[in-house]
């Protein structure tokens, strides 16, 4: 059977910093036709807005990788630690949590 070239091993370093990580929960997703933007902020209960934390820009590929990534993982999560309930169907929690896609596309923002 022939094989390919062997793989690369890439090492990837964590600081400390990044590994104290973020919390989200508000993600919203926008794409243009060359790539995914993910724009990642914390919203606070009666606060009337949120700050982005972080803004994730990917290829539509990587972005699609990301997502068999995911599923992949909550699949393995549920197997181990039950169904992750979203209550009242994914959009009315999408609205009450925050998490949206946009159908609009962008191609570059000002800044």
């Amino acid at each position: 059977m022939p094989q390919g070239p062997p793989q690369q091993q890439i090492n990837v370093e964590l600081p400390e910093k990044e590994a104290e990580g973020i919390y989200a929960n508000l993600a919203m997703i926008m794409h243009s036709p060359t790539e995914i933007i993910i724009d990642f902020a914390r919203i606070m209960p009666r606060l009337p807005k949120a700050k982005v934390l972080s803004r994730i820009i990917m290829t539509p590929m990587h972005a699609k990788l990301l997502m068999q990534a995911l599923t992949d993982n909550i699949k393995k999560f549920e197997g181990q630690f039950g169904e992750i309930k979203i209550y009242g169907g994914p959009h009315q929690a999408a609205k009450n949590i925050g998490f949206e896609s946009s159908t609009a596309s962008r191609t570059e923002e000002s800044k």
